[in-house]
């Protein structure tokens, strides 16, 4: 488990062509370091990445710049990456910045 003060992101669970990853806390400009670290080293290639992010608190600009990054980067390798449980701030936040549909959305 990688921990930051405001930030906890569980080992990566692998179930088939499925990644998920369980971030807890905040996403934001002091954490998403911590964020490309855990992602960096996972194989997307022809597989799903699922961050479950139910137990995000916080969002800012610097996190939905993350998530972005690493749809891109699904998308490059030929993979996908689907958001679990979204809190609302987060939902406000893709719907204020239109990032809403470039996502794969599940409760």
């Amino acid at each position: 488990m990688t921990m930051h003060p405001t930030l906890n992101i569980d080992p990566a669970t692998h179930t088939g062509l499925r990644t998920v990853l369980t971030i807890t806390g905040a996403l934001d400009m002091d954490t998403v370091p911590h964020i490309t670290a855990a992602t960096d080293p996972l194989a997307l290639s022809g597989r799903t990445l699922v961050l479950d992010l139910a137990a995000v608190t916080f969002m800012d600009s610097a996190g939905l710049n993350t998530l972005l990054i690493l749809r891109n980067r699904a998308e490059a390798e030929q993979g996908t990456l689907e958001l679990r449980g979204l809190a609302d701030q987060a939902l406000r936040l893709l719907d204020i910045t239109c990032a809403r549909p470039l996502f794969t959305l599940t409760p």
